[in-house]
């Protein structure tokens, strides 16, 4: 709440709903004139909001990835603050059947939105081993994804995987002992990464929170991991700092920020962890937004968004120019 430094007659966006927790924080700073948008992907936390904010004309519900915001017509006026906080929710961790956690065995699914792409058991049951291995490396970093990889292409060659602790005990069966988490910890974020787009979605959605925050608005996203946090700092250095200079270029090109860091990264307090210990690995950085600068056009005018009433867009579908990834490069793990 201080990093987004709620204005009572402001325009707010949570992009992660959840069970809205950061939502009833921003409503209480609200006045009368307030307005609070909330978008999540998933259909159980959509039914939540709808159930919490029934009849508060204050609040507005967009069930969407945070990626396509800016084509939902309902920011078109501008934003004050935009609120992100990734990763999974732990609703969808304590629910087996949603099928995100291998400490409770359910459905291999791993979706954020059960209704749109590919379960988690349908791309293990055909993805190459390569693929596999890419996947294990790039989005959880683990050592042994091409060990990982091959174990399971053999397992599935006589049973399919349908279920989470069976993923979670072949990957097991093949890891190095001494581990401090359970071997299968990086591989199950891994696919849970690839399977939601998270990282890509990260980053259209960060190109679009600034083309809709008003001047002196406030970007507060709270990240989990190095992968998540990694992009989000490069976000905000590329906007509020100019880059290096090249002395074999002819002109020095001119550089206007239009973000200014408030602060660095943030982690939670002694007394937080201690009563939530999830919060452990959180960082959030915060950014206002400057004005005018390197290709910046303000906010974006209204037209082909969604209405309030539409489905999700796709994040492919936004005008917004998205600049080069900043994923890390694919290669595979160790054997």
């Amino acid at each position: 709440m201080e990093g987004l430094q709620v204005k009572e007659d402001g325009t707010y966006l949570d992009g992660t709903f959840g069970r809205g927790g950061h939502a009833r924080g921003v409503l209480q700073h609200l006045g009368p004139g307030g307005r609070l948008l909330v978008m999540d992907k998933d259909p159980d936390a959509i039914a939540h909001a709808e159930q919490m904010f029934a009849g508060d004309a204050r609040v507005s519900i967009f069930r969407g990835s945070f990626a396509s915001l800016a084509q939902w017509n309902e920011t078109a006026a501008g934003l004050d603050g935009v609120l992100l906080d990734l990763g999974v929710s732990s609703p969808q961790l304590d629910v087996a059947e949603r099928g995100f956690s291998f400490g409770k065995d359910g459905p291999l699914d791993m979706r954020m939105d059960p209704d749109s792409g590919e379960s988690a058991a349908q791309w293990i049951n055909r993805a190459d081993e390569r693929d596999i291995a890419d996947v294990l490396w790039t989005y959880g970093e683990e050592k042994q994804s091409r060990r990982i990889a091959r174990a399971i292409v053999a397992r599935r060659a006589t049973q399919p995987f349908t279920r989470t602790a069976d993923l979670a005990a072949v990957i097991a069966s093949v890891m190095p002992r001494g581990e401090k988490i359970h071997p299968a910890t990086r591989s199950f974020q891994a696919i849970r990464i690839h399977i939601n787009r998270e990282l890509a979605d990260l980053e259209a959605g960060l190109d679009a929170a600034l083309s809709r925050l008003k001047v002196g608005g406030r970007l507060a996203v709270i990240s989990f991991h190095s992968l998540e946090d990694r992009i989000v700092k490069q976000f905000i250095n590329r906007h509020a700092k100019a880059p290096p200079a090249n002395r074999r270029l002819p002109v020095a090109i001119d550089f206007t920020p239009t973000l200014r860091a408030i602060g660095s990264g943030q982690k939670g307090e002694a007394d937080e962890v201690s009563s939530n210990p999830r919060a452990r690995s959180a960082v959030l950085r915060v950014a206002e937004k400057l004005g005018m600068g390197n290709g910046e056009s303000g906010v974006v005018t209204a037209g082909s968004g969604i209405g309030a009433g539409s489905g999700p867009a796709a994040a492919s579908a936004s005008p917004l120019p998205i600049p080069p990834s900043l994923l890390p490069a694919s290669k595979g793990g160790a054997a």
